[in-house]
């Protein structure tokens, strides 16, 4: 019997670690070195004699954000989904995590409002662990672990291009800092460059068809800011608000996380013209006005490390590499290359290490690596379905988002706003929506007859 969409995504969302790998390339390349060309650079060393990672950025070693990352200072949310991953290929990544310096909130120091008003929490441990820090924190520690397995080196480099052999790509051009042009060859490439991945264009020059750019504007503004932690201030470990668009008010979201190094990482964020900027007065007047009182607490009495930065993101975007027909051999694309998303929902670094999982289900599926790597880019598609579908169905709802709007959008905003509403008053619906933003189950399982039909029933249960 044909594996159900959520069956197959819980199959590369599984924890379990591969029990067989077998080595099937000489040299593999990863061009990018942050989490999607980290997790792939591990995923591949189980599978080729050397792995090759060319990172244009020049440290390995700081745990400051990376030039090639500019959003790296701003909230960073590693969901459940990614914390199961870390851990299935960096055995014990979360407790080391932690122990230097990683922050696991208990339950009651975790807060989530919609619309002023605290939903309720799953219980406790039916998500997983809790791994709180910035993204350089994280980044850090996972390429500390990729970079010390034996057969994975990183040459500092900006790539350049492609050289194919026939329907394959043969090998990776790219320009070291101060140096010429270097041709590496390579059995397998995997393009990790993120949102401005050039690829696309390296096809179109080679004569390939290029994939589908889909988009959807934005217009998101983003402010964050770090203060030091003070129990007299506030016990708050997580606290996340969002305020949907409807009669007077203004669709803004807002974070607030223990990270390590005892401090607060807080984030605003608006659309279109709602611009926080860099003027502090402004960040603590929002922090103070349109969120709950921890955000004001600490702006107002918290001592505030370093200057407020900004970021802007005009739109989410997926490249549709699955919809080509003809596609080079022994060339594979993850994380941002393939889809980016409204940061707002933490999902792009989870969805970088299930891009791995991916990968690793293709290299041990016995691939023939001199076709297409098709079953590799369905199983991605599953994953970026998960990931679109619960962002965009609510960047929809912004006033300023106009499309592009999916097939059969209107039933199935529908039902999950009607699962939506049963699942603040059904602990178990909660906790199924909750696996589902988690990205520990696929969408799907929440439009099933069963969970609709619970969802109705308690719609039509007197108030």
């Amino acid at each position: 019997m044909a594996q159900s969409i959520a069956e197959r995504f819980a199959r590369i969302a599984t924890s379990e670690p591969p029990a067989e790998t077998r080595v099937l390339l000489r040299r593999a390349i990863v061009l990018g070195g942050s989490m999607a060309g980290l997790m792939a650079a591990r995923v591949l060393s189980d599978h080729a004699d050397e792995v090759l990672v060319i990172e244009r950025d020049g440290s390995e070693e700081s745990a400051l954000p990376r030039p090639g990352v500019p959003q790296g200072s701003q909230v960073h949310a590693l969901l459940p989904a990614g914390h199961a991953q870390l851990d299935r290929w960096f055995a014990g990544f979360t407790a080391a995590a932690l122990a230097d310096g990683a922050v696991d909130p208990p339950p009651e120091q975790i807060r989530n409002y919609f619309n002023g008003v605290m939903a309720p929490q799953a219980p406790a441990g039916t998500l997983g662990q809790s791994l709180v820090s910035t993204r350089p924190f994280l980044e850090y520690h996972v390429r500390r672990r990729t970079l010390a397995i034996e057969n994975i080196k990183v040459v500092h480099g900006r790539a350049d291009g492609l050289e194919f052999d026939g329907d394959r790509v043969s090998a990776v051009r790219y320009q070291p800092a101060g140096g010429e042009l270097v041709v590496e060859a390579a059995d397998l490439v995997v393009d990790a460059t993120g949102r401005s991945s050039r690829l696309s264009d390296w096809l179109g020059a080679a004569g390939w068809p290029q994939p589908p750019m889909l988009r959807m504007p934005i217009k998101l503004n983003y402010a964050s800011a770090l203060f030091r932690r003070d129990p007299k201030i506030s016990d708050v470990g997580i606290s996340i608000a969002q305020n949907q668009a409807g009669r007077m008010v203004t669709p803004r979201q807002g974070g607030v996380l223990a990270v390590e190094g005892d401090r607060w990482l807080v984030l605003v964020a608006g659309y279109g013209d709602d611009r926080p900027t860099r003027d502090l007065g402004d960040f603590k007047k929002r922090c103070r006005e349109d969120f709950p009182p921890d955000f004001g607490q600490i702006a107002d009495h918290g001592e505030l490390l370093g200057d407020v930065i900004t970021y802007h993101q005009a739109d989410s975007r997926r490249r549709e590499y699955h919809r080509l027909k003809r596609f080079p051999a022994r060339l594979i694309v993850a994380g941002d290359a393939v889809a980016s998303f409204n940061p707002v929902y933490g999902q792009g670094m989870t969805s970088a290490t299930l891009h791995a999982s991916c990968l690793s289900a293709y290299l041990r599926s016995d691939p023939a690596l001199d076709k297409p790597a098709r079953q590799y880019f369905e199983q991605v598609r599953l994953v970026v379905d998960a990931a679109w579908r619960v962002s965009t169905f609510a960047d929809l709802e912004l006033p300023h988002v106009d499309g592009p709007y999916p097939r059969g959008y209107r039933l199935a905003q529908w039902r999950s706003g009607l699962v939506a509403r049963a699942a603040a008053l059904d602990p178990g619906l909660g906790l199924q929506s909750a696996r589902v933003t988690t990205m520990l189950d696929h969408p799907s399982v929440l439009s099933r007859p069963q969970t609709v039909l619970r969802a109705l029933r308690l719609r039509l249960l007197p108030s």
